[in-house]
């Protein structure tokens, strides 16, 4: 019988199965990405501001990828994720901060619980756990120190994280300036309506968006054409067609 590193039966197979819900944690991402105060790492290598919406996709299929891979070669592939940060830290000299890999490991969990919630229903008790437990011991394996051991440790770290590891740089404004000039204008206020429903109230000072989304309004219409098989037309409207292959396979549920 097949070993799988997340249990078929789990959340967060489920948060990770629909394509609209990691386009949300994909949205939460770019605007965390381009505030944290270790994001010179990522333009160290040219690799995000040449194509910051790849450069975000790969870190979103690295945890799909993880999620839904039987246990071998998820272990495999957050090795590969280890040997690639490596190469990076060898080149520049010196490392990557711990406190920057829990960012991103923190920024995975809280955006598949708020991405879930505004889409479909309010999570669990258990259900967050689960979803925090997934992701820490990917952390673990990754060898990141100072991880919390449980749910309630974590929000605690979150938050404190939240107020000292992000702040406004030239790196935020030109990141910005990337992601409108790869999504063109439409798509990209479609982006900044979807960080300002889900940031965190930290990331919503930090980058002056309004308290509300008019896509509070917008998401229950899009619900109803799901119903009536219409969300595909939607799809084709707002995504970029260069992308449109890796938001394709974003949608599939592996077995």
């Amino acid at each position: 019988m097949k070993t799988y590193f997340v249990n078929k039966d789990s959340i967060v197979r489920e948060i990770w199965g629909k394509a609209d819900t990691v386009l949300f944690i994909f949205a939460g991402a770019a605007a965390e990405f381009a505030l944290n105060k270790a994001v010179d790492w990522l333009y160290f290598t040219g690799k995000l501001p040449a194509d910051p919406l790849g450069r975000l996709f790969s870190t979103v299929n690295y945890a799909k990828v993880i999620v839904f891979a039987e246990e071998e070669a998820a272990v495999q592939a957050i090795q590969q994720m280890n040997h690639i940060h490596g190469k990076v830290e060898k080149k520049r000299g010196f490392k990557i901060p711990d406190w920057a890999y829990r960012d991103v490991l923190f920024m995975l969990i809280d955006y598949s619980i708020r991405a879930y919630e505004k889409l479909e229903r309010k999570l669990t008790s258990e259900e967050k756990k689960e979803a925090f437990e997934v992701f820490n011991r990917v952390g673990k394996l990754m060898k990141i120190p100072g991880l919390p051991n449980s749910f309630e440790g974590w929000e605690e770290q979150r938050a404190l994280q939240l107020q000292e590891n992000f702040a406004y740089s030239n790196y935020t404004e030109d990141l910005f300036i990337q992601y409108k000039k790869h999504l063109g204008l439409f798509r990209y206020q479609l982006v900044l309506e979807a960080q300002t429903l889900l940031a965190p109230a930290t990331i919503k000072k930090l980058l002056n968006f309004r308290k509300h989304s008019v896509l509070k309004l917008v998401i229950p219409i899009y619900k109803l054409s799901q119903m009536v098989k219409a969300d595909a037309f939607f799809k084709e409207l707002i995504l970029p067609n260069t992308y449109k292959t890796e938001i394709k396979a974003l949608d599939r549920y592996p077995n």
